[in-house]
């Protein structure tokens, strides 16, 4: 065990969520910044990133890829993709009963009219704002630490 403070050996994973939430502000509550942070954080997670496992560093590429390093890159960024998705939803969550209530003007929302009616727009904007969003980070963040696992070892500086 470490005589590090907890907050001090954590502290990679808090920068990473303070990044997370301040992209998605950054977007306005529309977490197209946040993905494609995810992008660049799958990379960076493989190649820089605090190596959680001892046996993930170096890592060794191709198809001797240990099953640790893939389990902790899949752990790291579905626990990015559950910020994403926690602060969508307290983004977006409070709007839900005004997606389905027949009085309110969905049309004057500001929300951009992506179907055929607004109620629909709405519907679908919320689903892709708070379950289609986190999910492309997560895929984005497990496609580029795929790559960057499958390219070869770390490089030693």
């Amino acid at each position: 065990m470490s005589d590090r403070p907890l907050w001090r050996v954590n502290l990679p994973y808090i920068v990473i969520g303070l990044l997370d939430v301040f992209a998605i502000g950054l977007g306005m509550g529309v977490p197209v910044l946040a993905i494609i942070l995810g992008a660049g954080l799958g990379w960076w997670l493989v190649r820089r990133g605090p190596g959680v496992l001892p046996e993930m560093s170096p890592v060794p590429a191709g198809p001797a890829v240990p099953r640790s390093a893939i389990r902790t890159l899949l752990a790291q960024a579905l626990t990015v993709s559950a910020v994403t998705f926690i602060v969508m939803l307290a983004v977006w969550g409070p709007s839900i009963p005004f997606a389905f209530d027949s009085g309110f003007d969905t049309a004057g929302f500001g929300i951009p009219l992506i179907l055929y009616t607004p109620h629909a727009s709405m519907i679908g904007w919320l689903v892709l704002m708070i379950v289609i969003a986190p999910l492309v980070q997560f895929a984005a963040i497990v496609t580029t630490g795929a790559l960057a696992l499958a390219r070869g070892p770390r490089a030693e500086e």
